[in-house]
């Protein structure tokens, strides 16, 4: 596959790590929130990520860029994925498998097909799912299990209502990156004021998930609660960091909208019908095999486009 290399000014290498420091609010705030054990997870998520790439470039001969940035974004985006508590060898493992299969395997930055953090995440869903779904009840340090939000609609039990303030500043179980709305909004706002990602894939991945959760609800034909939607799981997340990744998301703005639109199509429909209670990581994955016919149905005229 033709690397895909970043349509921006700036140098990959400030593009990743202003990135990182874009996402660092959200870390902080999923520290506070879950303990410790949240910046173990991190560390833990990052270190294997790096290492794995030093040491594969190295015994590859090829050149070593682990200062760049991007392994370190991979990483960190991984640990964001993952319940605050899990065992450690979970996050070693999954970075590992991010950077070892789903991008070392396909050639390395700008020629991998699919997002290595989440395709990371979804190894670690497909073979360890117990510990995947153990989450920590929020400001509660002691390691106390807690369903997320979407788990406890999807099985009917969502009895002690909470509140959309509640959501948005992660007084809620889930992965530890993923709850903090507020936290995540802020580094998007960078992110989007530094044009290193536009508006069209995240607004057209939300506004697709949460006209489809509310049109189909739970009590008939336009019931549903799309903010309760768009709060919760990892749609904030996924919409802004991960759906926006260069490599692995269209280039046109038309295609663009075509992705976000594909990403939040496949998440209502996860999260409405399936019985698993999330859907974004699935969503983006299965759309991110979809970006050659996207890019070859809107043939885009010129191979720079503005973000």
């Amino acid at each position: 596959m033709k690397n895909r290399q970043l349509y921006i000014k700036d140098s990959v290498a400030k593009v990743m790590w202003l990135t990182v420091a874009s996402l660092v609010p959200a870390g902080i705030a999923g520290i506070f929130i879950f303990g410790i054990s949240a910046l173990w997870v991190i560390i833990l998520a990052v270190l294997s990520a790096v290492v794995t790439e030093g040491v594969l470039q190295r015994l590859t001969g090829r050149e070593v860029t682990i200062f760049n940035g991007s392994a370190f974004l991979t990483g960190l985006l991984l640990a964001y994925n993952l319940p605050p508590a899990v065992p450690f060898w979970l996050p070693v493992t999954g970075s590992f498998f991010a950077i070892a299969i789903a991008k070392f395997a396909f050639g390395g930055l700008g020629k991998n097909i699919f997002n290595p953090a989440l395709a990371g995440r979804t190894f670690l869903m497909t073979f360890w799912p117990r510990y995947m779904v153990i989450f920590t009840t929020p400001f509660n340090y002691d390691a106390v299990t807690s369903a997320t939000p979407l788990t406890m609609l999807k099985e009917g039990r969502l009895m002690e209502r909470i509140s959309y303030l509640d959501l948005f500043l992660g007084k809620r179980g889930g992965c530890l990156g993923e709850v903090c709305i507020l936290a995540l909004l802020i580094g998007a706002a960078f992110l989007l004021l530094k044009k290193y990602i536009s508006w069209h894939i995240p607004v057209a991945y939300i506004a697709a998930t949460g006209l489809l959760t509310y049109v189909f609800g739970p009590a008939g034909l336009f019931s549903g609660d799309w903010l309760f939607h768009v709060l919760s799981g990892g749609l904030i997340l996924g919409a802004f960091f991960m759906a926006t990744d260069y490599v692995t998301s269209p280039r046109a703005v038309k295609g663009q909208v075509i992705f976000g639109i594909g990403c939040g199509i496949l998440t209502a429909v996860i999260r409405l019908w399936s019985r698993y209670p999330e859907g974004a990581s699935y969503a983006i994955l299965a759309m991110n095999a979809a970006v050659p016919l996207i890019d070859r149905y809107v043939k885009p005229k010129k191979a720079v486009v503005k973000r």
